[in-house]
């Protein structure tokens, strides 16, 4: 009897052993680049523990299935899991338990366009470029709101996005224009006239209004200098629409000269009266607003100061002295042989608002 018992102690002691090695070393071995599991929706533990084994998790499925029905209450979560250092079966349950999925993470900034935002979901390892494009290209998701938009451009909300490893295009464009509908229902509720404008022109507005202020505190009286030549019949002239005219035609090089203000767009607001036929950028909630709501001023230009803000003038004469005086400042600040010192972004920047009738 006494070796029966003895047998027993040592089978148990054994089993302990073997519980504890299985559940507690971590395995070892996993490929330096790391290794994926999805999880299906509705797995069972046993398909759960056949997964992580197969791909080199666990140690033992047996010991991981004991654990998991040890751990009855905690529910193992569907979902893509990322493995890339070792780890033991314990913390793979309670991975699994928490729901700690691979994501990937976009940010995607105020301001970005569609083709900006195509790169960093490319770099992000998520979509090819041009297959975001191609979904972007599709408006079908933004059709209730907006009848005439061309393409979801203006409505690829600035936000930072969790994206599974495993995401196609129309995932991606689908969070964002969600994010869209949370913001500008929220924007609605609180906004006062939209001047007349169709939803998708108050967002082409506001992309005017993101491209051309990184100021908070300029953004309502940019959206007033639009707004107010917008009701006056007179042009917009506005450099950023440009840029993207030529951006859609792929030969934007980083400057503007003053000969591409002929290239020949809809979307060039030197040549075409009105607002561009659809947003040339993603705006934010702050421009947004800018846009539903314009300072109550009655400026009709405005030039670069420098400092990474704008001088607002009434009248072209003194639109002119702010010119004049641009010139001055920047050939202080940034002397040079040829152009006074200017940068591709300085050449770009409000002076040519002189041309301005």
């Amino acid at each position: 009897m006494r070796s029966v018992f003895a047998l027993l102690f040592l089978a148990v002691v054994l089993l302990a052993a073997w519980l504890a090695c299985a559940l507690c070393v971590p395995v070892r071995g996993l490929p330096p680049e790391g290794v994926f599991v999805d999880i299906p929706h509705g797995a069972s533990v046993r398909t759960i523990a056949h997964l992580l084994a197969e791909k080199g998790v666990l140690r033992s499925r047996i010991a991981f299935i004991a654990l998991a029905r040890w751990r009855s209450r905690s529910r193992l979560q569907a979902g893509e899991y990322f493995f890339n250092h070792p780890v033991n079966a314990i913390e793979v349950f309670h991975t699994l338990a928490e729901g700690r999925v691979y994501v990937v993470v976009v940010v995607v900034p105020e301001g970005a366009n569609k083709f900006d935002v195509a790169e960093l979901v490319e770099r992000a390892g998520l979509v090819s470029r041009a297959a975001f494009l191609e979904a972007v290209s599709d408006p079908t998701p933004i059709r209730d709101l907006a009848p005439s938009a061309r393409s979801l451009e203006g409505f690829l909300f600035p936000a930072s996005y969790p994206f599974p490893h495993h995401v196609t295009p129309q995932e991606i464009t689908k969070a964002m224009t969600d994010r869209f509908r949370g913001a500008w229902a929220k924007l609605a509720e609180t906004s006062g006239t939209r001047n007349g404008l169709r939803l998708e022109e108050v967002v082409a507005l506001a992309s005017l209004v993101e491209r051309e202020t990184p100021l908070p505190e300029e953004r309502s009286l940019v959206a007033a200098v639009f707004v107010n030549r917008l009701r006056l019949g007179r042009a917009l002239q506005c450099d950023p629409t440009v840029i993207y005219a030529l951006e859609l035609a792929g030969q934007y090089n980083g400057q503007l000269d003053a000969g591409d203000l002929n290239f020949n767009s809809p979307y060039n607001t030197y040549r075409r009266p009105g607002l561009p036929p659809g947003p040339i950028a993603n705006p934010g909630e702050a421009s947004l607003r800018a846009a539903l709501g314009p300072a109550p001023v009655d400026y009709l230009y405005f030039v670069a100061n420098t400092r990474g803000g704008h001088f607002f003038s009434r009248t072209l004469d003194e639109h002119n002295q702010y010119v004049a005086r641009y010139r001055r400042l920047l050939a202080e600040n940034h002397p040079g042989p040829d152009d006074g010192g200017k940068s591709a972004d300085a050449r770009r920047q409000k002076p040519r608002r002189q041309r301005l009738p």
